[in-house]
């Protein structure tokens, strides 16, 4: 994973009040709790006295209660009661769960995932970056979501909603009906934190492909795609359309996909509902023509060199690893898949 980065985890609404959800996430095990105010954190699920895992506890009085000897832990992973040395005894600093910095919108939860949580600290969080989002996507676009596990690396996950050369072929009776296999550019433009493109498949008549630098910029073109780093990305349907995905590292080899339709079109409430359920099907259909495929990558992991043989219609997958690699290498020493 990229280290200094903000990533979603979770959705707001699976961590309610007086709540311990237990979750992995980038192959560490993490506690996320709300207190009966709302306040959100999220720990290492390990207790700094004897390692035993947070999220087997409880919320008391506002602390995240330790199960087995009933260390409390305020929002700032402050070590607050020691009950066998008595409440009257001052609890020594060094005593401390170690807890992300973290951000809450757009009914997500980020965590900036560091190598070094314990000394980045909740009292740095305002100085830390803005959180990746789509600044097209207002109020006046109401989502329904779902869930999806892969049985594979993240970046791989990532790579698939990047690749539009496989449209046509693994989604030949959906999203890929009617598209023509011939690849020009596509057209991408770089970010400074992710990449943008817009698809232009052909139909095959003898053609030579356009290179992405000879296609014109789209103008007026609704329908493209954009990537943010490090786990955000957006199908822009249309103005009153998208589709957005988090995928979200589990491990090495497991990743879960949040994705939402975003729309303004129905907006009566049961045919808004209807929409959504025929929507989620229809995406979870699309998500597992490519889950056989994708799991089947070979290594898991991807890189900017490797023995694969890309093709110029790879151009945007192309540019992901490039500016994958430059993240990474910002911590060389830290840097890990």
């Amino acid at each position: 994973m990229i280290k200094n980065q903000w990533y979603v985890i979770l959705e707001s609404k699976e961590v309610p009040k007086n709540c311990l959800i237990g979750v992995k996430r980038f192959g560490e095990n993490l506690v996320a709790w709300r207190d009966s105010d709302g306040k959100l954190s999220v720990f290492r699920d390990k207790c700094p006295h004897r390692g035993i895992e947070l999220s087997k506890g409880k919320i008391l009085n506002n602390h995240l209660q330790c199960p087995f000897h009933g260390f409390e832990y305020d929002a700032s992973g402050r070590c607050k009661v020691i009950p066998a040395n008595g409440r009257a005894t001052a609890v020594p600093d060094h005593i401390r769960a170690v807890a992300y910095p973290l951000r809450e919108e757009h009914d997500f939860i980020f965590i900036w995932f560091t190598p070094d949580p314990e000394n980045t600290g909740m009292a740095d969080n305002a100085t830390l970056p803005p959180l990746p989002w789509f600044d097209d996507i207002d109020v006046s676009l109401v989502w329904s979501g779902m869930t999806d596990h892969w049985k594979a690396h993240y970046s791989r996950a990532i790579e698939n909603q990047l690749d539009i050369v496989h449209v046509p072929f693994i989604h030949h009776n959906t999203i890929g009906r009617g598209i023509g296999p011939v690849v020009n550019g596509p057209f991408t433009k770089i970010l400074e934190n992710g990449l943008s493109f817009w698809p232009s498949n052909a139909n095959d008549s003898g053609q030579i492909p356009l290179r992405h630098d000879q296609v014109p910029e789209p103008v007026g073109k609704k329908t493209y795609l954009t990537f943010l780093f490090p786990n955000l990305w957006q199908n822009h349907i249309m103005d009153k359309m998208r589709i957005v995905v988090a995928f979200v590292p589990i491990d090495d080899k497991n990743t879960l996909f949040y994705l939402r339709t975003y729309q303004s079109i129905v907006r009566i409430p049961v045919l808004r509902e209807i929409f959504f359920i025929i929507s989620n099907i229809f995406n979870r259909i699309v998500l597992h023509q490519d889950r056989r495929v994708v799991e089947t990558h070979q290594p898991q992991a991807t890189q900017l060199r490797m023995d694969e043989n890309l093709i110029p219609g790879d151009y945007p997958i192309i540019q992901y690893r490039k500016k994958r690699e430059e993240l990474k290498s910002r911590l060389p020493d830290l840097a890990t898949e």
